[in-house]
């Protein structure tokens, strides 16, 4: 698999790099992101797919075709084998809608798949032959995604920047200090600083070719495509019911979900198309519609990983649109939903269907139900996102539902802030001081 640029690359170009390339020095001179020069046809390998098919089982099997020569089919049973020890799960809830649940994983976010997968390719890739550094932005409890993914991975350190304010979760038992492979960096600024500061590194080239540093942000397309997997997964566990047309509704704030499925489609996914499902924020409902991305301030909701201005993948969304204008004006359906529908949506799916769903999959249920009433939607069936665990949003749940969400085990260390390694400027030099103290 062959990568280029959003902004200055082109299929075929002398600008495109490999598949270790684009992961490894995620960021390309241009300014741009990268994105697939091409990606491969699988639907010989997962139409023939049954439902008893295991996540860890369809990654392996199509993970070497859709990289192509980036991952042989040894390496990629043991990148599934040592990412996925937890999957998808889908349940439907009538003849319409299902809901599909991403946040089965070690931290209760959808996140764990790409976050997972993205950390045991790295290894894979420098397995005994070098070392690599992470250079992320995190915010709130998504450093401790990060820390389950790295920990104790040969040859990584895990660089965390966060900003004022805590972090959770995060155990001092893995910070490179105390033998481990983490180190948390909190950075005084807010999260734009901390994703500037990551960038501004990974660009000063001679120190980021020094420390191999790369990031696991979805600036980093490692991020996104293994994404991609949970779309035909979930098909796969659903199309022997299937009646009429298929429909994701999709949470959408950076709108990385939304350039995954996209490129679940371009792999061969049977689909009739996605709800770009936003909350009051709307950031690119326009854009969406075929008219200019306009950036508006932002609106703080009740589904707060929505509650963003101006979408990372952007860049990714305009670059899709200028090749496939048609694609997506008729397959992506752009939807805003209040507080107020958030709040009824979580109500209706606890007493409808016994469901507890956070904000983020309320607010793609409450889109998917409006699309379903239009009369030639009416027989569609809608899979609708979730893509965090209720516990993680527990006051607002039981706000709206009047139900007490039951705290697994597993996430109870979100409540526990963790102390940094350092506490920096927001500048380069500062980052730099910070981790030659530490490695």
């Amino acid at each position: 698999m062959l990568f280029r640029s959003t902004i200055s690359g082109k299929a075929g170009s002398a600008n495109e790099v490999s598949f270790k390339d684009a992961i490894l020095d995620c960021l390309p001179p241009d300014g741009g992101l990268y994105i697939p020069s091409k990606v491969m046809d699988l639907r010989q390998f997962f139409l023939y797919m049954n439902e008893g098919i295991t996540f860890s089982e369809l990654v392996t099997t199509l993970a070497p075709a859709l990289f192509d020569a980036g991952l042989n089919p040894v390496s990629s049973s043991r990148v599934a084998e040592s990412a996925f020890d937890f999957e998808p799960e889908i349940k439907t809830l009538d003849e319409n809608i299902s809901i599909l649940n991403l946040y089965n994983g070690p931290t209760g976010s959808f996140k764990d798949f790409g976050i997972a997968f993205f950390a045991s390719v790295l290894e894979e890739i420098i397995r005994d032959k070098g070392h690599a550094m992470i250079l992320s932005a995190v915010r709130g409890d998504d450093g401790l995604n990060l820390e389950r993914a790295f920990h104790g991975r040969k040859g990584l350190i895990s660089v965390m920047l966060y900003p004022s304010g805590p972090i959770h979760g995060l155990n001092p038992q893995s910070y490179v200090t105390n033998g481990g492979n983490i180190i948390p960096v909190q950075v005084k600024g807010n999260l734009d600083d901390c994703q500037a500061l990551v960038n501004e590194t990974i660009n000063d080239r001679p120190f980021s070719k020094r420390h191999n540093i790369t990031s696991a942000n979805t600036i980093n397309p490692l991020r996104l495509l293994p994404q991609a997997f949970y779309y035909l997964y979930a098909y796969i566990k659903i199309k022997k019911i299937l009646a009429g047309d298929l429909f994701f509704s999709i949470p959408s704030g950076n709108f990385g979900n939304l350039i995954s499925a996209l490129y679940a489609w371009k792999a061969g996914l049977p689909v009739n198309g996605f709800i770009a499902s936003m909350n009051a924020n709307n950031s690119l409902g326009e854009f969406l519609m075929g008219g200019d991305f306009k950036p508006k301030p932002v609106i703080a909701t009740n589904s707060p990983a929505l509650d963003v201005g101006i979408p990372s993948n952007l860049s990714r969304l305009e670059s899709f649109r200028n090749e496939s204008p048609s694609v997506m004006r008729n397959m992506v359906f752009p939807a805003s939903v209040g507080n107020d529908e958030t709040f009824k949506a979580m109500e209706e799916a606890w007493k409808l269907y016994g469901e507890l769903l956070d904000p983020h999959a309320a607010v793609a249920l409450s889109a998917a139900r409006n699309f379903l009433k239009a009369e030639k939607h009416r027989c569609s069936h809608v899979i609708v996102l979730a893509t965090g665990h209720p516990a993680r949003e527990a006051a607002i749940i039981r706000s709206a539902t009047g139900q007490n969400v039951e705290i697994p085990e597993k996430l109870q260390l979100l409540k526990k802030d963790a102390a940094p390694v350092a506490i920096i400027d927001s500048c380069p030099d500062a980052l730099k001081s910070a981790i030659a103290s530490c490695v």
